[in-house]
């Protein structure tokens, strides 16, 4: 590994760790552990099973991206890249991002140019679709979070959100200015793709790149990609509201001077259950290893922001509904590289 690598990734679990110590900073650990440990156990679990059914309904969404490019694909390698990304997501932030689009490189037929038809570029082109997508969800989800609760988030959003925005009034001049520098790299990489082997190479990337984003026109049953993506998150939804039903089975008695924070953390229902997953896949953005601090203090910050419950008795949201993940993460990660070292010495 190189000196910048162990500096990049030094830097991501220092700020996972400075990130987890001030989000627990204030926690009283006694109160903490007897809120954990009177929680309703049943549904964490069951908002584990939810997580590897849409780490399920992931992998059959990415598998229709896949199919224009390689249609031997089956589910089976799809769904064992996904796991072990999430696995590697845990330990290196974005690493599980460039091996999942290698595994599938891995396991595609090549093609009678001697290329693999789903080669890393084609594949990460579809990765990087799979996300806008998850994007253009969460921007519909907010959209409808907000007609429906208005009364409760408005304030926050335009206080908040559209305020730093106008204050900022030359983020779009900025935003121009660097998509007109991006069409210009692209003209002059195309332009000299020939006579420069290095532009050759990066133009070779950036058109696999653009041919794994295409995959979308030539997608056979747009109907089922829609299904996926409501089933994936349908089930984000439910993984959120599980672990509020969790909570509700604290007794606020044993929390102390929590327990007041606690009770309107009980009280919150499914609509706030999709703006509290919405909030947990916004810190994803933070690249920090496996989500860890960022996830904690995005959501209980939400919470305390939101709601009025203070971090110390949102954090116990926050760590079941992370932990819980994370080991499902972990679990499932782990199963699939069993499967495919076995595979391998076979």
């Amino acid at each position: 590994m190189k000196a910048k690598d162990w500096v990049k990734y030094g830097l991501s679990f220092g700020v996972a760790a400075f990130l987890l110590w001030y989000s627990f900073r204030h926690v009283e650990w006694s109160q903490f552990w007897a809120g954990l440990v009177s929680c309703n156990w049943g549904f964490v679990l069951l908002s584990m099973v939810i997580g590897v059914a849409s780490f399920f309904f992931r992998s059959l969404r990415w598998q229709m991206l896949l199919e224009p490019l390689d249609p031997s694909l089956r589910i089976g390698p799809v769904f064992n890249a996904i796991n072990i990304s999430y696995l590697v997501n845990l330990v290196i932030p974005r690493g599980g991002d460039v091996i999942r689009n290698a595994y599938i490189a891995k396991h595609s037929e090549t093609g009678p140019d001697g290329q693999k038809k789903a080669s890393f570029e084609k594949a990460l082109g579809t990765a990087v679709l799979d996300r806008l997508w998850d994007g253009v969800v969460m921007i519909l989800l907010f959209v409808l979070v907000l007609g429906l609760m208005w009364s409760r988030y408005g304030g926050f959003v335009t206080e908040t959100i559209l305020g730093s925005v106008a204050a900022k009034r030359n983020t779009a001049l900025i935003l121009a200015g660097l998509a007109l520098v991006g069409l210009a790299a692209l003209w002059a990489l195309y332009h000299f793709r020939n006579s420069s082997r290095l532009a050759g190479k990066i133009w070779g990337f950036v058109k696999g790149l653009g041919e794994g984003l295409m995959t979308c026109l030539r997608m056979k049953s747009a109907w089922k990609f829609m299904l996926y993506t409501l089933l994936v998150w349908g089930c984000y939804w439910m993984m959120s509201a599980t672990i509020i039903w969790a909570v509700q089975g604290i007794d606020p008695a044993v929390l102390g001077d929590q327990a007041a924070g606690v009770s309107t953390l009980q009280q919150l229902g499914l609509v706030d259950a999709i703006f509290l997953c919405l909030v947990g896949a916004v810190s994803t953005l933070v690249p920090v290893p496996g989500g860890f601090g960022a996830f904690h203090y995005v959501v209980s910050l939400a919470l305390s922001v939101i709601y009025g419950i203070p971090m110390e008795a949102g954090i116990l949201f926050a760590t079941l509904s992370h932990e819980s993940q994370a080991i499902t993460q972990a679990l499932c990660g782990g199963i699939s590289y069993f499967v495919e070292m076995k595979h391998i010495t076979q």
